[in-house]
């Protein structure tokens, strides 16, 4: 039994990616979710009408507001056409009103400093909370099912593509392959059509499967959705395919996962990129994630089509491109070979 342990110790010690996965991974993560967590300096936008009184204007200004005064006509018109403001106060005859574009991080925040406004003024203020897209009190499900729905079309495609990309090089068929007349680019798009099939059903019954039967809401067409999916899935093949070069053997993919995927996770939407600090949600941009599920959003919460989800289609498409000549980079290795 000692010399089994012995065994083991030593060849996990002698496995750097086993010493990385269990000393290195877990500090690396704590370190990133402390910094995504943790105190952020935003200041959220509220627009308010021109008419407000000056004492209750003084009592925004003093809280942690960026106060923008506007003649509003209708907050929801507004906030639609205003992207950068988080939220419109109102007082009308009818009462109070504070009119946020969804339920999110960032709204609570802006509600926050507003009630806290209000409460020198009156301390127990009534007011009115109206929503442009979702509704006070959903669940968390319906607020970040699209974040799910990327991931898991990426994720499951990636460790699909990615072990059996590193067993078919262990084994020799790739290497078999590349001194045959195929080209790389054909053995890259023979692998990603291939594994597409599976993805193009996955997408099909993942989308189909939480819209009609969870319930998760799409105010837009979810035909939008699927093709975000396929998107993502063809992205995944390449991505993994781009791991596999790193690694020998299907394990070594599995240790790599915290180092790939886990950090992709909270960039993904679950945390607003505005309130991320250090200016670190700009890192979203490098991984693909971020495109699946901000054009999943777009369709889903905001029901927009085509207009709105392009701009992520195309980081999608480039991110792609760079994966596809990168592993015909990687292919030109093992064919000098």
């Amino acid at each position: 039994m000692r010399n089994l342990a012995t065994r083991v110790i030593f060849q996990t010690l002698n496995d750097k990616r086993s010493v990385a996965l269990i000393l290195i991974a877990p500090l690396l993560i704590l370190t990133l979710v402390y910094f995504l967590l943790g105190d952020s300096d935003y200041v959220p936008v509220v627009a308010v009408d021109e008419n407000v009184p000056s004492q209750l204007l003084e009592a925004f200004e003093a809280e942690t507001l960026d106060v923008r005064l506007d003649a509003v006509a209708n907050p929801f018109d507004y906030l639609a056409d205003h992207k950068d403001v988080d939220a419109v106060f109102e007082v009308t005859q009818a009462g109070t009103t504070i009119t946020l574009r969804e339920p999110s991080t960032k709204s609570s925040k802006a509600v926050r400093e507003i009630q806290a406004a209000l409460s020198i003024l009156n301390p127990t203020p009534d007011v009115e909370m109206n929503y442009v897209f979702g509704e006070e009190g959903q669940s968390t499900f319906d607020s970040f099912g699209y974040v799910f729905l990327s991931l898991f079309s990426f994720f499951f495609v990636f460790i699909l593509s990615a072990m059996a990309l590193v067993k078919e090089r262990s084994g020799g068929t790739l290497e078999r392959l590349l001194m045959t007349p195929i080209k790389r680019g054909q053995i890259i798009l023979g692998y990603t059509l291939g594994y597409g099939v599976f993805a193009v059903v996955q997408s099909i019954l993942i989308v189909l499967y939480t819209v009609y039967v969870l319930g998760l809401s799409s105010l837009g067409n979810i035909g939008w959705v699927m093709l975000t999916m396929l998107l993502m899935a063809g992205t995944a093949v390449l991505f993994g395919a781009t791991i596999s070069v790193f690694a020998r053997s299907e394990l070594q993919v599995v240790q790599m996962i915290p180092f790939t995927i886990v950090p992709q996770v909270f960039f993904s939407g679950l945390i607003p990129l505005d309130l991320i600090p250090y200016g670190l949600g700009n890192l979203s941009y490098i991984m693909p994630i971020f495109y699946g599920a901000t054009a999943i959003k777009e369709v889903m919460v905001y029901g927009n089509g085509f207009t709105g989800v392009w701009p992520y289609f195309l980081g999608l498409v480039i991110y792609a491109s760079v994966l596809y000549f990168l592993n015909m980079r990687a292919l030109g290795k093992y064919r000098g070979h």
